[in-house]
């Protein structure tokens, strides 16, 4: 795949697949960090997104996959339950502790009433998508 700022550059001629952002000249002549960067980066940015979506990572506009590595992100995560569930914070809080800090099956046990071992089951069976959990 070739990422360029410019059309028929030899990196498209050369990529299988080629993402042609025309943006135009630099406000500043001869930098190619501004325009051309953030471009790149939309792109960039859009792709890494969209990945998630068809891999099952996020549920609505919640990134349920995550990996809750320090507190900042537990309360994250506590918070993504809530949300998603209804539940309150210390039912989020046993749900997420329960289900080994994993989103995904925290939810499920919340909302299905089930055990984590269960849950996880429900997850498996889905390919690992929290709406297929959920609708089994």
């Amino acid at each position: 795949m070739g990422l360029s700022c410019n059309t028929g550059t030899v990196l498209s001629e050369a990529a299988e697949h080629r993402i042609e952002v025309e943006v135009g000249p630099e406000v500043v002549a001869g930098s190619t960090r501004l325009k051309s960067g953030t471009a790149q980066k939309f792109v960039l940015n859009m792709i890494s997104t969209i990945s998630m979506v068809r891999l099952g990572r996020v549920y609505r506009n919640y990134m349920v996959d995550m990996k809750v590595a320090n507190q900042k992100l537990a309360a994250r995560a506590v918070r993504m339950i809530r949300e998603i569930t209804g539940a309150g914070p210390d039912e989020a809080e046993a749900a997420l502790a329960a289900s080994g800090n994993r989103v995904k099956t925290a939810v499920v046990m919340l909302e299905l009433g089930v055990g984590a071992a269960d849950a996880e089951a429900r997850l498996e069976r889905a390919d690992g998508r929290l709406s297929g959990a959920l609708a089994a």
